[in-house]
């Protein structure tokens, strides 16, 4: 046994899970320095939706944001969350793409690589991984944990294994929905304590009430890391409070040996930040319950407010209980994946078609017939052939790696887009993965630097290195 240590998630997770990833970088910089004094394992400061978020509602760029925190967190190491092939945006992307975005985000400052898969399908991350260890990055790459009848701790070791095989210099258990309990947690950790040689790390959302017990009971299964926040962003949809954990931990052979007088100048800060959520409407009361419903139904947070949603624009908000019961099903027939971006969206939108049409998979989404046929990767229980047939009719199964019928496009790219918004190589994979939202961001970027619209750019006082 050893002391835990522990990765601070106010920068990214917290703010996702709580305020649709809204902190804006004028928010972080004030807690930037005492947060770097602290001394944790690392902090998660970008991926997921952060930098869909910079450029569609805080006209920020995510590469200048990632370069501030870098400059202000010198002896932090910073960590990302990353969807393999999928990179941040939610298509495959070619193997040039994603080796290019691996490249540059290490440039800019990212230590940690924290890489998963929604499928669990390794061959969605064998790019991404190898291009980590080229930049010499750490490589942690996911389980993404889910409930399931084949999803058992055999499952998860042999993946884990496999995972350690590929190169990875750690493991996370990525528990998006709050789904472990603490004595799954502690069989969980001593399995995969059993089965692997490097470190393990747990990430798990206090949704269901359970979470900071599972942290305890991981720990006493010889868990390396655990994930938390700062207690003003933490509990609800987000993770344990980093000073509860720190002070459970206190005197013990785990302890964490972090400061909570120190931890407190940054609580009393983020506890300012939180009152002004809360006015201006940003955070939602609701989301700092317990939901034990996840329990029930294993949907995350963000994909149960997205299925209220969807059922509200459709006139349909009764049915949402139909819905929720509805999801089994459906997750079933598709070889039980996981519920985490974009598998939730894509199994949530299909059951409510299902309940609202009043007949099961009488209207088919694109997505969902991309998931059976195979476009997302394997899915971790084989799909029965006669409802694949019947989903995706005459159009062939996939059976490889989606990315291996992807032709290079990162040349393509850089073509595409205009030189006037390229102010530095980054924009091409800000593009590459927002096309339809990229555009507008840097033309009110040009706007906001320049004073004029991207039509009117002064060319020869901008570096265009392309």
């Amino acid at each position: 046994m050893a002391k835990i240590n522990i990765t601070e998630t106010i920068l990214r997770d917290a703010h996702q899970s709580l305020i649709a990833t809204r902190m804006s970088m004028d928010e972080m910089k004030p807690m930037l320095k005492a947060l770097d004094e602290i001394g944790y394992y690392s902090a998660e400061v970008w991926g997921g939706a952060t930098f869909d978020s910079c450029i569609r509602f805080l006209d920020e760029d995510p590469w200048e944001r990632l370069r501030t925190i870098r400059a202000a967190m010198p002896n932090t190491k910073l960590q990302m969350l990353f969807r393999g092939q999928n990179m941040l945006g939610y298509r495959h992307y070619a193997d040039d793409v994603v080796e290019y975005f691996v490249q540059k985000t290490v440039a800019n400052g990212i230590d940690i690589m924290r890489i998963f898969d929604a499928l669990n399908d390794p061959r969605n991350l064998k790019t991404a991984i190898d291009a980590a260890i080229k930049e010499k990055a750490h490589v942690q790459a996911c389980i993404s944990y889910t409930l399931s009848p084949v999803h058992d701790l055999e499952y998860f070791a042999k993946y884990a294994k496999t995972l350690e095989e590929m190169g990875a210099h750690s493991i996370c258990i990525k528990d998006m929905a709050g789904l472990l309990t603490p004595y799954s947690t502690y069989d969980l950790v001593k399995a995969l304590k059993e089965t692997i040689k490097i470190p393990v790390q747990l990430h798990s959302h206090y949704t269901s009430g359970l979470a900071s017990m599972a942290m305890l009971k991981a720990a006493e299964a010889g868990v390396d890391i655990i994930d938390t926040a700062m207690s003003p962003l933490a509990l609800g949809t987000s993770h344990p409070a980093t000073e509860s954990m720190v002070a459970a931990f206190a005197g013990t052979e785990f302890d964490t040996g972090l400061d909570l007088k120190k931890l407190n100048v940054v609580r009393e800060y983020c506890a300012k930040l939180r009152d002004k959520y809360l006015e201006n409407g940003l955070l939602n009361p609701k989301l700092l319950g317990v939901d034990a419903n996840t329990l029930l139904y294993q949907v995350p947070g963000g994909m149960l407010s997205n299925l209220v949603s969807q059922l509200k624009q459709a006139g349909k908000s009764e049915m949402l209980d139909d819905v929720l019961q509805e999801i089994p099903n459906v997750r079933r027939d598709s070889g039980y994946p996981p519920l985490v971006t974009p598998t939730s969206q894509i199994v949530g939108t299909q059951a409510v078609f299902n309940v609202v049409m009043g007949e099961r998979y009488k209207m088919v989404t694109k997505e969902f017939k991309g998931l059976v046929r195979g476009e997302y990767g394997k899915t971790p229980a084989p799909i029965d052939p006669a409802f694949r047939k019947k989903i995706i009719g005459d159009d062939t199964p996939i059976d490889c790696r989606p990315a291996d019928l992807l032709e290079p496009e990162l040349e393509k790219l850089k073509a595409e887009v205009p030189a006037k918004y390229v102010e530095q190589e980054e924009d091409i994979l800000t593009y590459a993965q927002f096309p339809q939202i990229a555009p507008k961001f840097f033309e009110k970027r040009a706007q906001k630097k320049y004073g004029v619209d991207g039509e009117h750019l002064d060319k020869e006082n901008m570096v265009h290195p392309l």
